[in-house]
């Protein structure tokens, strides 16, 4: 059964840096492209960031492009968003996920980052 637990989380200035980890488990993670997802109080769901199975290519969403930076250890199974200047606006729980066959991967319990003065 697949795992996603996501860490690095916390609160954080307007401005500030941080950078959270996904450590996935029980599953061929080389083979499938990852995602940052994230979910605040009153917002749909978004995807903010891609990163192809390899890590040969990226996506992000245009809210976080320029700020955040995703990576992937393929390796240890593990995902990373390094995120930059942030703002407000990202407060959020951040999830991350794979991209199965016609579906995503279960959700895992998520991070909390919460950017305020």
């Amino acid at each position: 059964q697949v795992q996603f637990v996501e860490s690095g989380g916390g609160l954080v200035q307007p401005g500030g840096s941080l950078r959270l980890s996904c450590a996935a488990s029980s599953f061929t993670f080389s083979s499938h492209s990852m995602s940052w997802y994230r979910l605040a109080p009153g917002k749909e769901r978004e995807a903010v960031a891609s990163i192809a199975a390899t890590g040969s290519t990226t996506n992000y969403a245009d809210s976080v492009k320029g700020r955040f930076t995703i990576s992937r250890n393929n390796a240890k199974k593990a995902l990373y968003l390094h995120m930059n200047n942030l703002n407000a606006e990202d407060t959020a729980v951040y999830y991350c996920n794979a991209a199965l066959r016609y579906r995503l991967g279960p959700w895992g319990q998520g991070t909390q980052v919460t950017v305020s003065a």
